[in-house]
């Protein structure tokens, strides 16, 4: 709660993953709300339909929360529930926002085949993002390397949610700008490709001073946006 109070006038959504959720619950989506800034629910759900639709319901009905997820790889009846019981359960105008996780942005093509996926990470991933679409999900979590075949697939309605976004530092090690993440960009690329939420967390939370790392990236993200 303190970061968060620090960074509150800087950020769009705080993201609740399941680490915190597990510890906190629901109280920690009612802390965060009370500061005002939104809340993307990233819990990631992947099980048959109606325990997702039930756990979307249930999410919901939670405060402030603008953004919730489910795996793609569950299925279209499955993210079909999902987005059914979220138009069930809350107004239109006031609704949260269903996004479909395509491909984790920790997997490379290796790690992807060990699991039995064929193909590269991005033919997947925009398979996976026609298939959302098609379900009725309002858009995807998907790499920056990604967005634009997405773009193209899904159209510009289709939300494009973006992790593995790490500021340029020339100075670092490559493991250290990537941490455990195999697809990455800066937030300017990725913005420039048409992303529309960009996720950065340890970057900024680690950092020596995390009020100046968000800052430096609102900044990017500020300058991409205006086309310089």
């Amino acid at each position: 709660m303190a970061l968060a109070k620090e960074l509150a006038d800087l950020v769009g959504l705080f993201k609740i993953n399941v680490q915190l959720f597990t510890a906190e619950g629901p109280e920690a989506v009612r802390k965060l709300a009370k500061l005002g800034v939104g809340v993307f629910l990233d819990l990631k759900y992947h099980d048959i339909p109606n325990t997702v639709a039930g756990a979307v319901t249930a999410a919901a009905a939670l405060p402030g929360v603008q953004l919730l997820n489910v795996h793609a790889t569950g299925g279209v009846e499955m993210m079909r529930a999902a987005a059914q019981a979220l138009s069930s359960s809350a107004a239109a105008e006031s609704r949260p926002k269903l996004l479909g996780v395509t491909i984790l942005t920790s997997m490379d093509r290796k790690a992807l085949s060990e699991v039995g996926i064929t193909g590269t990470p991005k033919s997947r991933v925009v398979s996976l993002a026609r298939l959302a679409k098609r379900a009725g999900l309002d858009g995807v979590v998907a790499s920056p390397l990604e967005v634009k075949q997405i773009r193209t697939a899904c159209g510009p309605g289709f939300l494009t949610v973006i992790p593995g976004v790490r500021p340029a530092d020339p100075n670092a090690k490559p493991s250290k700008r990537r941490d455990d993440q195999a697809r990455v960009s800066t937030p300017g690329d990725a913005i420039r490709a048409g992303a529309d939420y960009l996720v950065v967390g340890r970057p900024i939370a680690a950092a020596q001073d995390p009020r100046v790392a968000a800052q430096s990236v609102v900044e990017e993200i500020a300058v991409a946006m205006s086309g310089d």
